[in-house]
């Protein structure tokens, strides 16, 4: 989870103005109610993007790492084979819930729960492979977080992290992958961090520059994040509000 400094940093408390909501992946599988095929990309998609929350959820139920494997792919292989959306209100229709009702319906009914085990066993729809150590030490079920705390800061940690993957992609493509990794490095939290001045030094540039560099950065960061938020939303009246949650579940 990222440092509390650094998401006011990247977030900013104001608001940006609007964010462009035309084919976002979650209100074209609403609008769709599932049924056609961009809506069942869309929702695969988002899947695969969010599985962790998922798998965190379900490791706090009590169950090993290998069983709730299983079940957090029968839990997705069953979403993207049914895509029981109907339930679904629009102006309620954020994913991040929805994931998260739905998740618990799943796993309150037996029968689904022995279908999921059965379903996900052998199946690879989500890259559960790619769990770092840590974060399967973090899912411990002895760890006294509840399961929504660790679903939310899960969610939140995926989505900064995906923003940032989403920002470094942007900068190396331009060719500016020094500068990327120079610049995060101003991000607050980490108390090695070199000064700008540092910085200006070892890329050949002038403080101002730097300076600058650093501004335009944040401010990249702060749009793509509300649009990534926006593809997990239904209406974009839902972005600031899940912007501010998300601010809220990191400082907790």
């Amino acid at each position: 989870m990222p440092p509390n400094g650094e998401v006011s940093s990247l977030t900013g408390n104001a608001y940006h103005g609007p964010v462009a909501f035309t084919t976002t992946h979650w209100s074209v599988v609403l609008e769709a109610q599932g049924e056609s095929p961009a809506a069942h990309e869309a929702l695969e998609m988002l899947c695969r993007i969010y599985w962790r929350p998922i798998y965190s959820f379900v490791r706090r139920q009590g169950l090993g790492p290998e069983a709730a494997e299983d079940i957090t792919q029968g839990f997705f292989a069953s979403l993207l084979e049914h895509r029981n959306l109907n339930a679904v209100r629009k102006e309620q229709g954020r994913l991040r819930s929805y994931l998260l009702g739905a998740l618990k319906y799943f796993l309150a009914d037996e029968r689904r729960r022995e279908m999921a085990i059965k379903r996900g066993k052998g199946q690879r729809l989500i890259p559960l492979e790619e769990l770092r150590a840590d974060e399967r030490v973090e899912m411990d079920p002895a760890d006294p977080v509840t399961a929504e705390m660790i679903y939310e800061r899960r969610w939140a940690s995926t989505l900064l992290e995906r923003v940032l993957n989403l920002l470094k992609d942007e900068y190396r493509r331009a060719g500016n992958a020094a500068l990327f990794d120079s610049l995060k490095e101003l991000l607050p939290g980490d108390p090695d961090a070199p000064s700008q001045k540092d910085i200006a030094a070892q890329l050949g540039m002038t403080e101002n520059a730097v300076r600058q560099a650093f501004y335009r950065f944040r401010q990249h960061y702060q749009s793509l994040l509300r649009e990534e938020i926006a593809h997990t939303v239904a209406t974009p009246g839902d972005i600031e509000d899940e912007l501010r949650h998300l601010i809220a579940v990191v400082r907790a």
